[in-house]
């Protein structure tokens, strides 16, 4: 297997040429250390995520880990799916140490740092929980934005706050705010949004005063306040005149951050060169609005979601990025953000939507291995009427969060990557059935198990998505029985049951600190604009 130095990796990082940084272990191994671009795709579920962060078969690959063999074994995995050009980290992630080189923790570090140079290059104002609390109290004129997604807004949001995702906050702030004396306040849960959001507003050039709320929802409840739960209030939709001055302040931010336009013949001609550099199509609207319709071959990547964790939908450094929307609004600002985070390759398709015929629904999703498998199935009738009878068990190979939250009751949690040794030791004949959240990964598992076990084993059609669609219960909490499984996840403050008030405070200091440390780094190529 061919090895790459910590050395030698160091320069191809700072290159020219593409390449992707693949970090195989599970995700709570990489939060815990790991190097700044390294993109994490566990082997666990390698199949689920790899060709879609890295679409071209010969890209310059190179795969680490802290030397538990997952690196070779992911190797031997990539190479039997067509990838042809890889190489592992000699010494895994302490020879980088030993290198002398920088190792992160967290999650992806590269945006969270981006939001923290921002703040810092450009003076963006910011307010603690208490004064702005103290505004509302006196009655004064203040809206408030929350940058993130509606799934997380309705977990946890500030009172009287709306729903406005990053790249909408330009887009809708028109019609969100009509009083040029209104404060706007912008907050996210900690810091990166919040940053990115309200420094987008005062780069568009609104009349209004704008502030990023500082720590977001967690330093208003650091700071002793209530937190609504289960809004779903969305920031107004766009009129003709909102949407007319929304383009207007695009336009101006697109020159000033020399935002490149690119046309439906360009992007055929970067279609038809796929093989020899690495083309990601982004659509940055909303995901309901890329169901409703979108061009063949993007992805949905909502622009705030994709200037706050780049790194889960790019795998490639140096790749060419083309983003889309329907009125040039969100994509030049998602644009205008990815050219100050080093991304030399980017470019707005002009009409947007415009430009082609639409495919409508969530995209084709690419799955490594799975054309062509034929395994058992099981639908959740059949499963239901299993366990009525106790006559099948269950393992589930959710994350351990996903676990928690629900699992069919009595299914075992298990990992993949150690689960054929759970099944050699159960009694000849036994029933098995494999889930997972959409059954894709079971489908893969059982492929893997089938013919290497004398148990039966078959995976639950659909998988628990499935199970809750057909309107059976889910049972909660942790598997009392479950062996210690690796750490599979990246446990956020609010995800703990205990200390969460210390997690926040160390995961913003985190943040904070995440300056100092790409500085000390190197490799990073953020870029400050004058206005």
């Amino acid at each position: 297997m061919k090895k790459i130095s910590a050395e030698e990796l160091k320069r191809r990082i700072t290159g020219p040429g593409e390449l992707a940084l693949i970090d195989v272990r599970e995700a709570g191994a990489f939060s815990r250390a790991h190097l700044l671009f390294a993109v994490s795709v566990p082997l666990s579920r390698l199949e689920l995520g790899f060709a879609a962060l890295v679409p071209r078969l010969v890209t310059p690959i190179v795969l680490c880990d802290d030397c538990g063999g997952e690196a070779e074994r992911a190797a031997e995995r990539i190479a039997q799916f067509g990838y042809s050009r890889f190489e592992i980290l000699d010494g895994g992630i302490a020879a980088w140490k030993d290198a002398g080189y920088e190792i992160f923790s967290g999650v992806n570090v590269p945006s969270k740092a981006f939001g923290e140079f921002i703040e810092q290059e450009y003076e963006t104002p910011r307010l603690p929980a208490a004064q702005v609390k103290a505004k509302i109290d006196a009655g004064e004129k203040v809206v408030i934005l929350d940058s993130r997604p509606m799934v997380e807004f309705n977990n946890m949001s500030i009172p009287g706050g709306s729903c406005c995702p990053g790249a909408e906050l330009v887009y809708r702030v028109s019609d969100a705010v009509e009083d040029p004396d209104t404060l706007v306040v912008v907050n996210c849960a900690g810091r990166t949004r919040s940053i990115i959001g309200c420094q987008s507003l005062i780069n568009a050039g609104i009349p209004n005063p704008v502030v990023a709320l500082k720590d977001g929802t967690m330093g208003w409840h650091l700071a002793g306040f209530a937190l609504d739960h289960g809004q779903t209030r969305l920031a107004p939709t766009v009129s003709e005149s909102g949407l007319a001055r929304a383009q207007t302040m695009a336009a101006s931010v697109g020159q000033r951050f020399g935002v490149r336009k690119l046309t439906l013949s360009e992007l055929g001609a970067f279609r038809n060169e796929a093989s020899e550099h690495s083309l990601f199509l982004l659509d940055v609207r909303s995901p309901k609005e890329f169901e409703a319709g979108h061009l063949p071959g993007s992805v949905s990547a909502p622009g705030g979601q994709l200037v706050q964790a780049t790194d889960e939908y790019v795998g490639v450094r140096n790749a060419r990025l083309v983003l889309i929307d329907d009125t040039g609004v969100r994509a030049v600002m998602t644009a205008s953000w990815l050219i100050q985070m080093g991304w030399d390759s980017v470019y707005v398709l002009e009409g947007g939507l415009q430009s082609g015929d639409l495919e409508t629904g969530r995209g084709q999703r690419q799955v490594l291995g799975l054309d062509g498998l034929n395994v058992p199935m099981i639908s959740p009738l059949q499963l239901h009427s299993q366990l009525a009878e106790d006559g099948a068990r269950v393992f589930d190979l959710s994350n351990s969060l996903e676990y928690v939250a629900g699992h069919i009751p009595g299914a075992r949690r298990a990992a993949r990557l150690s689960f054929s040794s759970v099944v050699d030791n159960l009694p000849a004949g036994t029933q098995v059935v494999v889930c997972s959240t959409d059954g894709v990964l079971a489908q893969l598992t059982v492929a893997e198990l089938a013919p290497v076990t004398g148990v039966t084993v078959s995976a639950l059609e659909g998988g628990l998505n499935a199970w809750r669609t057909s309107g059976y219960a889910l049972a909660e909490g942790e598997d009392p029985e479950a062996e210690e499984l690796p750490e599979d996840v990246w446990y956020r403050p609010y995800d703990r049951t205990a200390g969460i008030e210390e997690a926040m405070q160390a995961y913003l200091s985190w943040e904070v600190a995440l300056v100092e440390q790409i500085e000390r780094d190197g490799t990073t190529r953020f870029l400050r604009f004058e206005s």
